[in-house]
C-alpha cells in the first residue's frame, strides 16, 4: 500500500504505526520525523512564514480567506505520479491543511482512485480513535491497537499521579496578536494533566479573545502554546504576554510537538504539562520541552 499524508499529524501517525516505508508523499510542513520531508515527495506547498511575527502570519491568513485564496497548494502533477493507494487528509481546520474536500476534486480530475481518509478529531478521544482509523484503513489494526493502548497507559500513569491533588486553574494561549483562546482537544490536555481549564472551548474550535477577558478567568498559570511555533518561538512570544499577567506564572511550551498536532505527541504534551501543574522531582518535564517565562 502507497500511502500520502496531507498533514503533519498524520505523517507522525504513519510513522508511529511503523508505516514509514510505505509512504510516498508528505507536505512542506511534515517535519516529524525529519526524514519525511527530506526522504519523501512533497506534494502540499505553502507559504513560508518563519520571518513573519505573528500578527503580520494573521493578517495574511485573514486576507487570503477574505479573497477566497487557499493557504496551501496541492502539486496535483506530484501526487498522481505517486499512484497512491491512501491519502490522509483533514477538513477540520483550513489554517492547517489543505481540505479533503479540494483533494478529492483534485483526484476526480487526475482520475486517480486512491481513497480518502479524513481525520478530524475534535477531543483526545478522538485523536487516539484517528490512530486506529489509520491502523485499519492501512491494515495494521493491530499495531494501532497496540500504539493506542501504549499511550492510555501513559495517561493513566499521569491521572495517578495527580490523583486527588488540588487543581490549578490553567489558561492556554494558541495565539497572541490577537490572543486566542483554546479549543479542541486542547482543555482534554491540560484536565489529564491535572489542572482546571479556563477560557476554553473543549471540542470546539479556537477563537479569538480579548486580553482582558482571559486575565479575568483568574488562570493561576498560563501556557503560551502558538500554533506553528516549537518552543524556543513560543518562548519568544510568552515574554509579551507574561506583561497581561503580572504575578502568574506564566510558561512556554512546544506547541507544535506536543500541543497544536493532533497526533500521538499529544501524550507528551499531557506529560509536560502535567510537570508544570504538578512539579515534583519524580516527574520532570522532557528537555526542550517546557520553559518558564515569570
Amino acid at each position: 500500500m502507497r500511502v500520502v499524508s496531507l498533514l503533519p499529524s498524520a505523517t507522525e501517525i504513519v510513522y508511529a504505526l511503523g508505516l514509514g516505508d510505505r509512504l510516498v508523499g508528505v507536505t512542506f510542513e511534515c517535519d516529524e520525523p525529519p526524514a519525511a520531508r527530506s526522504e519523501k515527495t512533497v506534494v502540499v506547498g505553502g507559504r513560508d512564514t518563519k520571518g513573519m511575527a505573528p500578527g503580520e502570519i494573521d493578517e495574511y491568513v485573514r486576507s487570503q480567506f477574505a479573497a477566497g485564496a487557499d493557504l496551501y497548494t496541492l502539486h496535483a502533477g506530484a501526487l498522481a505520479a505517486l499512484a497512491p493507494d491512501l491519502i490522509l487528509t483533514q477538513d477540520l481546520c483550513r489554517v492547517c491543511a489543505l481540505p479533503s474536500g479540494h483533494v478529492e476534486e483534485a483526484l476526480e480530475h487526475l482520475g486517480c482512485r486512491a481513497g480518502v481518509l479524513s481525520l478530524d478529531p475534535h477531543t483526545l478521544d478522538e485523536v487516539l480513535a484517528t490512530i486506529v482509523a489509520v491502523g485499519e484503513r492501512a491494515d495494521v489494526p493491530d499495531r494501532a491497537a497496540t500504539v493506542v493502548a501504549a499511550l492510555r497507559a501513559r495517561l493513566a500513569a499521569v491521572a495517578a499521579r495527580v490523583a486527588g491533588r488540588p487543581r490549578p486553574r490553567v489558561l492556554v494561549v494558541e495565539w497572541v496578536d490577537p490572543p486566542f483562546r483554546a479549543g479542541h482537544w486542547v482543555p482534554d490536555l491540560v484536565t489529564a494533566a491535572g489542572g482546571t481549564p479556563v477560557a476554553a472551548r473543549p471540542g470546539a474550535p479556537s477563537v479569538q479573545a480579548e486580553w482582558a477577558e482571559l486575565a479575568a478567568a483568574e488562570p493561576d498559570l498560563v501556557v503560551v502554546s502558538p500554533c506553528g511555533y516549537h518552543l524556543d518561538g513560543a518562548a519568544a512570544q510568552a515574554e509579551t504576554v507574561a506583561r497581561h499577567f503580572p504575578g502568574r506564572q506564566v510558561w512556554a511550551i512546544d506547541a507544535d510537538g506536543l500541543v497544536v498536532r493532533p497526533g500521538p505527541r499529544l501524550v507528551d504534551g499531557v506529560e509536560a504539562l502535567a510537570a508544570v501543574i504538578h512539579p515534583e522531582p519524580a516527574a520532570p518535564p522532557a528537555p526542550g520541552a517546557v520553559r518558564q517565562i515569570a
